[in-house]
């Protein structure tokens, strides 16, 4: 389990950051064309569109190594103030309705992605199928749930209060 889990956040490091680095690429050829040689500036408008989709996959596919990482928004108050038996059971509970919901998110993007691969809807710059955009959130809440379901078991500890880097999470240089 635990080589699956670092293939996991390996190739999901590789792929954000590939997406990233994708994007200030063609960002900065959008805006070097446009400076250098306005005239050609109509034949690069596809891509601001490119970088918009490319985004979000960045942020959708960044959602389940955010929540292990302890990078997502949380309120501490109630939670530190509940003793450590109920505490268990409060966060049991949130994995719980954290995989629930990912789960029915997950189910509500795949229907979206069929009904919108049916139609035909392309894009009108790049000429892709706008499935593409559904398929984002669907990866993402996939992903998002899969860390609910680990942390839910106990494979990964993202609950606990240490700022340091935990044995989950062995990457260097993720502060």
């Amino acid at each position: 389990m635990a080589t699956l889990l670092k293939v996991l956040r390996t190739t999901e490091r590789i792929f954000l950051v590939t997406i990233f680095l994708l994007m200030v690429g063609l960002f900065t050829l959008g805006v070097v064309v446009r400076e250098v040689a306005p005239q050609y500036s109509s034949d690069f408008s596809w891509i601001e569109e490119a970088v918009q989709m490319l985004n979000l996959f960045l942020v959708f596919c960044a959602l389940g190594l955010a929540l292990e990482r302890k990078r997502h928004v949380g309120v501490t108050t109630f939670r530190d103030a509940l003793s450590p038996g109920k505490r268990k059971a409060v966060f049991a509970l949130i994995d719980l309705v954290g995989v629930l919901f990912s789960i029915y998110t997950t189910y509500l993007g795949i229907e979206m992605v069929q009904f919108v691969f049916a139609s035909g809807q392309h894009s009108p710059t790049l000429n892709l199928p706008m499935a593409w955009i559904y398929l984002a959130p669907t990866v993402g809440f996939a992903l998002l749930g899969l860390r609910y379901a680990l942390s839910l078991f106990g494979v990964i500890d993202r609950f606990s209060t240490d700022n340091a880097q935990n044995a989950a999470t062995p990457e260097k240089g993720a502060a």
